[in-house]
């Protein structure tokens, strides 16, 4: 998931002027959502959603824009202002598989903070962090994105496609860290198992658990257990 957060206040910055079509991203050197450079495949995007979901996840054979979870994260306010967003290519936002830049984006501690706000379901509000999972990848292992530079289905988000439009996008969340927890990576349609690399969660029974899932599936990313990301402060 990425999730129907509230957008943050935004410094005046230039928008990129490349058309809103999307373009396959090529690695070139750019910031990341923390202080750092590296190439733009590099970046890392991480994909939360509730371990109950990971079956459905496996028998797809990939994370799909269009999946029913078992256990559904946003509201119908939720879903609604996703459908209703425009990315400016002829899709809507619930039309991409969206990740986030941080593991520890605006939306994820809004989550595991109690998923109080309007955009979250029962669900999300029942659930505690450590029934969620992270799917980490890479950007260059997603192909063509698209990056959001906030919520993405907020009014004020401003959507890059083109690999220049991408870079600088990224660019100004390594200035702006507070703009690059709210911002989305987001991917048409689905993401192949394959391009997920490692699965993080909260303790050693999350683990066991997640490996009793997958396993026999052909689905072998590194599990890794880091309890950080689903601390709640």
């Amino acid at each position: 998931m990425c999730f129907p957060q509230k957008l943050p206040e935004k410094p005046a910055a230039v928008r990129s002027a490349a058309p809103r079509k999307t373009a396959e991203v090529r690695p070139a050197r750019v910031g990341t959502a923390v202080k750092s450079r590296r190439p733009v495949g590099e970046q890392r995007v991480y994909h939360v959603t509730h371990v109950r979901n990971l079956q459905g996840i496996l028998a797809d054979g990939a994370l799909r824009s269009d999946a029913t979870p078992e256990v559904p994260l946003y509201s119908e306010l939720g879903l609604e202002l996703r459908a209703t967003a425009e990315v400016g290519d002829g899709r809507t936002v619930d039309e991409y598989v969206s990740f986030a830049l941080t593991p520890e984006s605006s939306a994820w501690s809004e989550v595991r903070g109690g998923a109080h706000e309007p955009g979250w379901s029962e669900a999300a509000r029942r659930a505690v962090p450590s029934d969620f999972v992270f799917l980490v990848s890479t950007i260059g292992r997603l192909g063509d994105v698209v990056v959001a530079d906030g919520n993405a289905a907020g009014s004020l988000t401003r959507f890059a496609s083109d690999s220049e439009g991408v870079r600088r996008s990224l660019d100004r969340l390594t200035d702006y860290p507070e703009l690059g927890a709210a911002a989305e990576v987001l991917v048409a349609g689905s993401v192949p198992l394959e391009s997920i690399q490692l699965i993080g969660v909260a303790n050693e029974p999350a683990k066991e658990r997640v490996r009793g899932i997958i396993a026999g599936s052909g689905f072998a990313p590194r599990i890794a257990v880091y309890p950080p990301w689903f601390a709640h402060e």
